[in-house]
């Protein structure tokens, strides 16, 4: 569901966050680009059929023979009346529940037994304005694609409301709204009515209410769809490895004899309030982070897609980019005012804008982080900007710009599709990357602080006696009197060096451009069937490469480094938990802030991680960048630099954590689940508060400094480069280390793991809605040692998982999305586990465990039904057949193709393992490690319900 800007985070904020389209009174007649002088791309078709159904097509091969579908209503939650609410969303879940040509029930199961899974590649959303229905069919072959545009016409006009079904399907709809409760539903309802206090929309959230689903009957959730799904309405949108003349021959005869009919005119939007000012409220809940909102109100601007109106749009990106900038500069000191802030506008539909400033606080000092916040953006307005700041937004949108553009011809499916919805629901032309590179090369050279700076002011609307909200924990000292008087002040107070604004970018240069003398290649070849090369440098350092053609100009680098969480002891369980905090410590001769300023115009990432058994790093780049982000990788094992900055914000995230980690089912149950099944070891465990704000760099430096300094390394490189350029960078970097060790560790004793030898129920609290629960059964299993066993034990989950849903979801109605998972880890020998689990209503508990039990006495008692097995087994079967379509398949098998080279084997017999295994190995592998009487029972229950006594 879109929201507007006011409710989107603060940590990376930036103009036109992803926000509710527009309301149009009824659909556009035309496309938006023949209304503007931008030219869509020419690979696009789009039609209309005699009927007034749209249709768009681009063929595509990215990833091969494959293809999206999707079919787009122009009827959401905003189309519904008092009585209605919820309907749009209703309907949604109808779709897969019987039609003419589809009887009940067989909807979903037709596509897997195609290779569909169901939420995975079938799937649908409805949010304000708009119902979407998705398939992503993993082959392109004429009979899958003639089903799935039956499928398609089947949900447009032919589905048929029996009332049974709708009975069954009320019940999955409202377990979805009281999985959906909690302190962040009831934070954006009072958001809303704050804000838009006269708007519909806020009246209109499309789950709808428990009042309006229970009252929904077959005959007006048809009268709802019968008037709103209608050929003008509709767009359809085919996108992958087809043949469009086909494909638009198809549509033609599935869809042309869909009868016209005119769709009602969308109820009245409200309206917002631009002289709704000077209003201040107080929010409290337990759970909530403390966040102030400084709003204001303008008219909705209207602007069509041309070529000057994205000039402008770059102009105000620019603007607000600097903003958010020095604000993330001041969040990154030692002693920072606030945790985060964003400046944003953003539309609320086509009537009005809304102009936003956030701050994000530690409890109790939102008084020093508002005054600071508001400085910022009273000095930025008043006097813009620097030519050095602009200059590095710039150099930013340049490399997306040129990158995107280098990567034209292997654009995704996903990201073609999503051109078309965008095209759809909020008019933006679908134009191509070279293009926009263009118009960006020349508009560039023209643009100054001065023009940025006028074009934010066009937008933003001037927050002057402004609407602030605070939400919280605890109320506001001197309470909303003081929130109002702390703004006033800092806008008349002096002017304090807030926003040093970014470094010049020609002043200062990487430091971390020499390593020593560039390691030799002392081991070379190349895996014969996946044709991965294996290199090893004279120090160690073991290098992965493969080369494909899946990303123009796209190279995906991952490096394992030796240790990760086996460093961490039953005497020393959270030794590496700040790990990942690592890059935001910066380097020993550039903090973050500046690393970001010196690295701006360059696509590099400095991500970093612990992980089972190794510190992982690495990121996404291109051929020109590959060697920078090397140097990257390697200057953060060399010379990271542990500032106190990023040990603040660890600990205001971990108390923030703790402060809400009761706070709902989901919550509850991750923070206690690691203590259960592992018999409380301390390492799996969740620690006190206390032990996360003892953590420091200091203790970490002294964990994992020699496993940088020496623990083996594996880096894995795929995508488009010259092996050549590619070994020579790396030996210039990594390969340029002193010697490491040749393997990765054993870590004997750090891999026991043990499962509890405690079974049965075992309860967890939380703090959430007093209907919600969770039912959790697990089984301890194994390890992946055994290529056959694990394969037998994923096929068992999908076996599982459709009898669960069938069980709990359909027969039940008991739950929105039950299901199953095997994990058979690779890093702790012998740990392995299944899981059974469904989100639940109190009141259901108990007929919730005995349908989860039932299902596994149902797959031990007798061998799988053989249309189960097949459906559970063809989604399985083409993810294997696409996984290598895609560089991120290609980068799990090369990114330890020298350490575990038996990744490559298992891969290459998985498909062949996995159709050979019969309804007899699952019900034995049932049998073997699932016995009701070996399972841990989780029950997650509100603070005060009854437990059951076992």
């Amino acid at each position: 569901m879109a929201i507007p800007f006011v409710l989107a985070g603060c940590a990376t904020v930036s103009h036109r966050a992803p926000t509710p389209s527009a309301v149009r009174p009824a659909p556009t007649p035309a496309w938006a680009f023949e209304r503007s002088d931008l030219a869509p791309d020419p690979a696009f078709r789009f039609g209309r059929l005699a009927n007034g159904m749209a249709y768009v097509i681009r063929p595509n091969a990215t990833p091969k023979g494959t293809v999206q579908v999707r079919m787009d209503v122009a009827a959401g939650s905003l189309d519904e009346s008092a009585q209605e609410r919820g309907f749009a969303h209703f309907v949604e879940h109808m779709a897969f529940n019987g039609s003419t040509r589809v009887p009940e029930g067989e909807m979903v199961r037709l596509l897997e037994r195609k290779g569909l899974a169901f939420g995975a590649d079938t799937n649908a959303q409805t949010n304000f304005e708009q119902t979407t229905y998705m398939l992503d069919l993993p082959r392109n072959d004429a009979d899958l694609v003639d089903t799935a545009l039956m499928l398609m016409r089947e949900t447009a006009s032919e589905l048929t409301f029996s009332p049974e079904a709708v009975a069954r399907e009320r019940g999955v709809v409202l377990s979805e709204l009281r999985d959906g409760q909690g302190y962040a539903l009831d934070n954006l309802k009072d958001q809303l009515a704050f804000l838009y206090p006269q708007a519909t929309y806020p009246q209109r959230l499309p789950i709808g209410t428990v009042a309006t689903i229970d009252g929904a009957t077959a005959q007006t959730l048809k009268a709802f769809w019968q008037a709103h799904y209608v050929p003008a309405n509709t767009t359809l949108v085919v996108v992958g490895d087809v043949d469009p003349a086909a494909i638009e021959q198809a549509i033609r005869t599935r869809f042309g004899d869909w009868a016209p009919r005119t769709a009602p005119p969308r109820p009245d939007e409200g309206r917002v309030d631009p002289s709704l000012r000077g209003k201040t409220e107080v929010w409290l809940d337990p759970a909530l982070a403390e966040r102030v909102a400084v709003s204001r109100h303008g008219p909705w601007l209207d602007e069509p897609d041309t070529m000057a109106q994205r000039r402008e749009n770059l102009l105000r990106q620019i603007g607000y980019g600097i903003v958010n900038r020095r604000l993330q500069s001041l969040s990154r000191q030692a002693d920072p005012p606030f945790r985060g802030a964003g400046f944003g506008t953003s539309d609320v539909f086509h009537i009005a804008r809304t102009t936003n400033l956030l701050i994000d606080t530690p409890d109790g000092h939102w008084a020093r982080g508002l005054a600071s916040a508001a400085q910022v953006w009273r000095t930025a307005l008043r006097d813009g900007f620097t030519r050095a700041e602009v200059d590095e937004q710039l150099a930013n949108l340049k490399t997306g710009i040129v990158n995107a553009a280098a990567g034209e011809a292997t654009r995704s499916n996903g990201t073609l599709t999503a051109l078309v919805l965008s095209l759809l629901h909020d008019d933006m032309v679908p134009t191509t990357p070279a293009s926009a590179l263009a118009r960006f090369t020349a508009f560039a050279p023209t643009i100054t602080p001065e023009t940025v700076l006028a074009a934010l002011r066009r937008e933003a609307v001037p927050l002057d006696r402004p609407l602030i909200r605070f939400q919280g924990r605890k109320a506001p000292a001197g309470g909303a009197a003081a929130l109002r008087r702390t703004w006033q002040q800092a806008l008349r107070g002096p002017d304090r060096n807030v926003a040093p604004g970014a470094v010049a970018l020609a002043t200062t240069t990487f430091a971390y451009t020499d390593f020593g003398p560039p390691g030799a290649v002392v081991a070379d070849s190349t895996d014969p069937q996946f044709g991965i090369r294996r290199i090893r440098f004279a120090n160690g350092v073991m290098l992965n490469l493969k080369r494909t053609s899946l990303e123009a100009d796209r190279i995906h680098v991952r490096v394992a480094i030796d240790g990760g969480d086996m460093l961490e002891t039953r005497d020393q369980p959270l030794r590496v938990d700040m790990a990942s905090s690592l890059p935001a410590g910066g380097l020993g001769r550039h903090s973050v802030d500046a690393l970001q300023t010196l690295l701006a115009g360059h696509a590099v990432g400095s991500g970093f991680a612990s992980n089972a058994d190794t510190f992982n790093a690495g990121g996404a780049t291109t051929r020109a960048d590959l060697l920078l982000q090397l140097q990257l990788i390697a200057a953060y094992v060399t010379d990271p630099g542990y500032r106190p900055e990023a040990e603040v914000a660890f600990h205001q995230n971990m108390s923030n954590y703790f402060a809400r980690v009761r706070a709902t089912p989901g919550s509850a149950l991750s923070a206690s689940l690691g203590g259960i099944l592992s018999a409380n070891d301390p390492r799996f465990t969740l620690q006190p508060p206390a032990a996360y704000q003892a953590l420091t760099f200091a203790g970490l430096k002294q964990a994992i400094a020699d496993r940088l300094a020496h623990g083996a390394i594996e880096v894995a490189l795929v995508g488009d480069f010259d092996e050549a350029q590619a070994i020579t960078a790396v030996a210039t970097t990594l390969g340029a280390l002193p010697a490491r060790e040749p393997a990765f560790g054993a870590w004997a004793e750090a891999r026991r793991r043990s499962f509890t030898p405690q079974r049965g129920l075992s309860v967890v609290r939380h703090k959430g809605a007093a209907n919600q629960a969770i039912v959790r059964m697990v089984w301890p299993t194994t390890d992946e040692s055994d290529p056959v066993q694990t394969l037998t034990m994923d096929l068992v989950e999908q076996v599982a998982g459709l009898e669960v849903i069938e069980n709990v979801r359909e027969k039940l109605g008991k739950a929105y999305s039950p299901g199953a998972s095997s994990d058979m880890a690779r890093a702790w020998p012998g740990w392995g586990t299944f899981t059974l689990q469904a989100s639940v209503d109190v009141a259901d508990v108990a007929a919730t465990r005995a349908a989860l039990l039932e299902t596994v006495h149902e797959l031990a008692a007798a061998p799988v039904d053989a249309d189960i097995l097949a459906r559970a087994r063809a989604p399985m079967l083409e993810r294997l057949d696409n996984a290598l379509k895609g560089n991120g398949g290609w980068l799990g098998l090369a990114e330890r193709a020298q350490s575990q080279p038996d990744r490559l084997a298992r891969f290459a017999a998985a498909r062949a393992r996995l159709k050979a295994l019969t309804p007899a190995d699952l019900q034995a592998a049932v049998r073997r490690w699932l016995a009701p009487d070996k399972a841990v029972t989780v029950l997650v229950l509100p603070e005060g319900a009854p437990a059951p006594a076992s």
